[in-house]
C-alpha cells in the first residue's frame, strides 16, 4: 500500500527538481547580495551627503568668526557674542550624530542672529568692502547648507524607504541595517 517515494519519482524528475531547487537557491543569493550592495551605496551616499552639511558648517562658522573680529574692533563690549561662536564651533567640531550636528547649527545660527544685531548698531561697519565681501562669502554657504541638507534629506528619505519597505526590509533586519535621522532644524530658526 505506501510505496516509497522513489518509485514516484523518476531520475529526470529529480534532475529536474534539482535544477529549480539550485536556480531558486542562486536567484535567492543573487537578491541577498544586490540588496545588501544597495545599502551599503546608500548608507555611503547618506555618509557622504551629511559629511557635505559638515563642511558647510564648518566654512560657516569660520566666516563668523571673521565678521565677529570685525565687529570686535567697533563694539568692544561684545565679547560674548565671540565665546558664542567659539562654542558652537567646538560643538559641530565635536558633534558625533545627526542630533549633536543639528544643536551646533541651531547655536551657529542664533551667534549670528545676534551677531547682526549688533552689525546694526554700526553702518560704517557695513559699508566697508570686506566686510561686503564676508556677508557675499556667509550668504553663498547658507545657500548651500540649504541645498545640502534638502539633498541629504531625500538620500535618508531613499535609504530608510528601502530599510522598510518589503521586500528589502527583510534583508535591512538581517544585516542590521536602520533608519537614518533626518536634518531637521528648530522650528524657531527659520524664517
Amino acid at each position: 500500500m505506501f510505496q516509497s517515494i522513489s518509485s514516484f519519482i523518476t531520475a529526470p524528475q529529480t534532475f529536474v527538481v534539482l535544477q529549480v531547487l539550485v536556480v531558486t537557491l542562486f536567484v535567492a543569493l543573487l537578491f541577498i547580495w544586490s540588496t545588501y550592495n544597495a545599502f551599503v551605496a546608500k548608507m555611503n551616499q547618506v555618509k557622504n551627503d551629511f559629511s557635505d552639511i559638515v563642511v558647510e558648517l564648518q566654512r560657516r562658522t569660520s566666516l563668523i568668526e571673521q565678521l565677529v573680529l570685525m565687529v570686535k574692533e567697533y563694539a568692544k563690549h561684545e565679547k560674548g557674542t565671540y565665546e558664542n561662536v567659539a562654542k558652537a564651533r567646538s560643538a559641530l567640531d565635536t558633534s558625533k550624530s545627526i542630533d549633536d550636528t543639528v544643536k551646533a547649527e541651531n547655536m551657529i545660527t542664533d551667534t549670528l542672529r545676534s551677531l547682526f544685531a549688533v552689525v546694526e548698531n554700526y553702518p560704517d561697519l557695513k559699508a566697508q568692502e570686506n566686510f561686503k565681501s564676508v556677508m557675499s562669502s556667509l550668504e553663498d554657504t547658507e545657500n548651500r547648507v540649504a541645498k545640502y541638507r534638502e539633498g541629504y534629506n531625500i538620500t535618508v528619505q531613499r535609504y530608510n524607504n528601502s530599510v522598510e519597505m518589503f521586500p528589502s526590509n527583510l534583508i535591512a533586519k538581517l544585516f542590521n541595517f536602520k533608519s537614518e535621522d533626518y536634518f531637521k532644524v528648530d522650528a524657531q530658526n527659520i524664517k
